[in-house]
């Protein structure tokens, strides 16, 4: 007997590759502080100092977690505000310690803050987890320390997490900017080895996906970091000029005309320039003046991508530099995503809520150190981790494991250089945990918390079961008070992705048939990082239980039918630069009008009706791409009104 198709999505572990370098650092950083006070006392004695290397090591470990790969300044950003918001939780959660109404309030305020935080950007969304984190840590967590001594190391802490992040980071072989770059050249090599294979969709996502990691490194780099614009310039130069290269690979894998061994090869060649592993040949590949059109487009791209490549000069100038907003833009734009979004005052109740549940449990139920359950809630109710669901059960069964292990350990291990050893170990499969799911990741961290707080606080192997207790009524906290009790999270939330698809698809049209080839590069990549955004979407709801996991695969098929009327305009695109009929704009206004009313019936909770587009020329295959998709957008949500059922309905 199979189990169901949502708890084999919710179950589903990818084995990702061994993240060596942050395994080494975690399994150095965090347990390192603490190993100071033994040599330092003599071994771990309940006092001040064992205070101290408590609260660094807190620190350490807020510090290792933040960075996650990326640019160096966006791994400092990420650790600077988790350390600023860690430390501000030390503080506030002296505040919420003790009895009555005043923690009550002081969580719930701290609860709202962190919701706004959260919509700002990925950094501060981080930070927010902290502030909550630690809040919840404090309120419960007593030592001998001053609360400014706790703070002050806790900061220790973090600044020798990143110092070794620093470390880390200059011992890296690879410049993870150049690296990104390269990795797209490599993609379309393997896009154009797969047309005409069933790997073609696969290729054809993944290079999607190099893509949108390449131009978030590099381009957002280059804005940032005016001490590398120079090397960012040239790498976001390679980027724009490989455009024409990507839509041919696109146009040949959607026809599924053969790709020219010698492509494959010069794809690869320029992959392996771009990353400085080896020198870009002398000869370009030569013209292509006939044969099929998808193949003179490959052959034109790689040629203008070699001329780029091989000169610096011309790498820098190919940039284009982004458009910069002025401050009231950005200062609305800021307020739309957190004050005036829907999604973040929806959460902030719902976060609010649990936040406050959980604090009323943390007084009111005899369960030794409460404060975990406010642990847990503020872990699995943040929204940028993905399904509530999924975070709440693998939560549940990952701390489950992890503290069978963290009991084992307390009663093996004597309070000694043991203990270090088995936090190195446990931290160290952290970041590997980390990269399969959330549950993995719970297994590992919960041990090192374990034998953290065993040292500031000694309770034994029976203080195991009262925190596996907490976990699960914070687990239940958020299942029942942040996901049951609103009706929006047992939908599917793929409207809003569709939408924004659709939308994406429209100005890509527009662009592709009335812009200048910047217009156009950027309409692209838009369009398809839409496309991104709904496939995530789509994954994360495949794990939730029925009715959302089953209407989540509805909205398969659309999905990949977006992807197919994207790749059909690309083709148009190609077509009519090598000597196709432009399309008659009247019909271009047609097709957009058609996708645009696409969107609106989402929106609407509609199907859309079954008008053909009349379209020829080169808008025909598009034409037809987006009939299909506006079929099956009726189709992915059963029980949608169609236009004049309703009157149909009142006759009867």
């Amino acid at each position: 007997m199979r189990a169901p198709a949502w708890l084999e999505e919710l179950l589903r572990t990818r084995t990702p590759p061994v993240p060596w370098g942050d395994v080494v650092r975690f399994a150095v950083t965090v347990p390192a502080p603490l190993a100071v006070v033994a040599v330092v006392g003599g071994g771990f004695t309940a006092g001040p100092a064992l205070g101290a290397g408590v609260f660094a090591t807190t620190g350490a470990l807020a510090g290792s977690l933040a960075p996650q790969g990326g640019p160096l300044r966006d791994r400092l950003r990420r650790t600077a505000a988790a350390t600023l918001a860690g430390g501000a939780g030390l503080v506030v959660g002296r505040f919420a310690a003790g009895e009555g109404p005043g923690p009550v309030l002081v969580v719930a305020v701290v609860a709202a803050v962190a919701a706004v935080l959260s919509g700002v950007d990925a950094a501060l969304s981080l930070g927010a987890l902290q502030l909550l984190v630690y809040t919840a840590l404090a309120s419960g967590l007593v030592t001998p320390l001053p609360p400014a001594a706790e703070v002050a190391f806790f900061l220790a802490g973090a600044g020798w997490a990143t110092l070794t992040t620093l470390a880390q980071y200059r011992a890296e072989s690879a410049d993870p900017d150049r690296t990104a770059t390269a990795a797209v050249f490599t993609a379309i090599g393997r896009l154009l080895a797969a047309v005409g294979t069933a790997d073609t969709g696969d290729a054809r996502r993944a290079l999607t996906e190099a893509l949108n990691t390449a131009y978030d490194r590099v381009i957002r780099s280059r804005s940032r970091s005016p001490g590398r614009s120079r090397e960012l310039s040239e790498l976001a130069g390679v980027l724009n000029a490989a455009a024409p290269l990507v839509e041919g690979a696109v146009a040949a894998a959607r026809a599924g005309v053969p790709a020219d061994p010698h492509d494959i090869t010069a794809a690869h060649a320029l992959g392996a320039a771009v990353a400085g592993t080896r020198d870009l040949p002398a000869g370009r590949p030569p013209a292509r003046e006939s044969g099929e059109p998808t193949r003179r487009a490959v052959r034109h791209g790689l040629r203008l991508v070699w001329n780029v490549v091989g000169d610096p000069e011309e790498r820098a100038g190919a940039a284009v530099p982004p458009p910069r907003e002025d401050l009231r833009t950005r200062v609305r734009d800021l307020l739309d995503r957190t004050l005036g979004s829907p999604d973040t005052r929806a959460f902030a109740v719902r976060l609010v809520l649990c936040m406050t549940i959980a604090e009323v449990a943390r007084q009111s139920l005899p369960v030794e150190r409460a404060y975990w359950v406010l642990l847990t809630v503020a872990i699995v109710l943040k929204p940028d981790f993905g399904s509530v669901f999924t975070r709440a059960v693998q939560r549940a069964a990952g701390t489950l494991l992890g503290v069978l292990i963290g009991t084992l350990l307390l009663a093996a291990l004597p309070r000694d250089g043991w203990v270090l050893v088995a936090m190195a170990v446990a931290a160290g499969f952290m970041p590997w945990g980390r990269s399969a799911n959330f549950g993995l990741f719970s297994v590992f961290q919960t041990p090192v918390i374990i034998l953290l707080l065993d040292l500031a606080q000694p309770g034994g192997p029976g203080l195991v079961g009262a925190r596996l207790l907490d976990t699960l009524i914070g687990c239940a906290i958020v299942l029942v008070f942040g996901y049951l009790l609103w009706p929006q999270t047992w939908r599917a939330p793929l409207d809003d992705a569709l939408r924004s698809a659709a939308l994406a698809l429209d100005a890509f049209v527009g662009a592709a048939f009335g812009g200048d080839a910047t217009a156009r590069r950027r309409a692209r990549r838009r369009s398809y990082r839409a496309l991104t955004e709904l496939h995530t979407q789509l994954q994360r709801r495949l794990a939730e239980p029925p009715p959302v996991s089953t209407r989540a695969a509805a909205f398969w098929p659309v999905v990949v039918q977006l992807e197919r009327t994207s790749d059909a305009v690309t083709e148009a695109v190609i077509a009519v630069r090598h000597g196709g009929p432009a399309p008659d704009p009247a019909q271009v206004a047609v097709l957009r009008r058609a996708i645009r009313q696409l969107e609106a019936d989402v929106q609407a909770h509609r199907a859309p009706d079954d008008a053909e587009i009349l379209a020829e020329g080169v808008l025909a295959p598009v034409a037809r791409e987006v009939d299909t998709a506006r079929r099956l957008v009726g189709d992915a949500a059963p029980g949608r009104t169609r236009p004049g059922d309703a009157e149909r309905t009142g006759q009867g």
